[in-house]
């Protein structure tokens, strides 16, 4: 299992690529797709919603179960994946690459969420 070490992770198993321009992207582990399973439907934030840092802002469908998807960090989304809407399974197949599921413009005021964990303590909490 890849674990990229240029992104942050988030104990609720969502990744966040580095900021540019004020705007990140964000997916989910290949851990949790593994444990999802066949990913079969995904619901995502709309373009000009609002997220918060923690909270649930769409959901994931498998062959398994349903679960809810969390944002990282708190700002405005900026773009959704409309492949991945089209085409789930991306997020089995490429959850860092053709999987990820929206950008976000990060919220100035909160920056970055101080429990994002590094590549490696990411691998720690998924081996305990």
């Amino acid at each position: 299992m890849s674990t990229p070490e240029q992104l942050r992770y988030s104990k609720e198993h969502e990744w966040l690529s580095a900021v540019e321009d004020g705007v990140a992207t964000v997916g989910i582990t290949e851990y949790a797709a593994n444990a999802l399973g066949d990913v079969v439907f995904v619901q995502l934030p709309e373009a000009g919603a609002t997220v918060s840092a923690g909270e649930t802002c769409g959901e994931l469908e498998s062959t398994k179960s349903v679960s809810d998807l969390y944002s990282p960090v708190t700002g405005e989304v900026t773009e959704v994946n409309q492949t991945v809407v089209d085409d789930p399974a991306l997020v089995n197949s490429a959850p860092y690459e053709a999987g990820w599921l929206f950008r976000v413009r990060l919220d100035p005021a909160a920056g970055e969420p101080a429990d994002l964990l590094s590549a490696a303590e990411y691998t720690d909490f998924t081996s305990e």
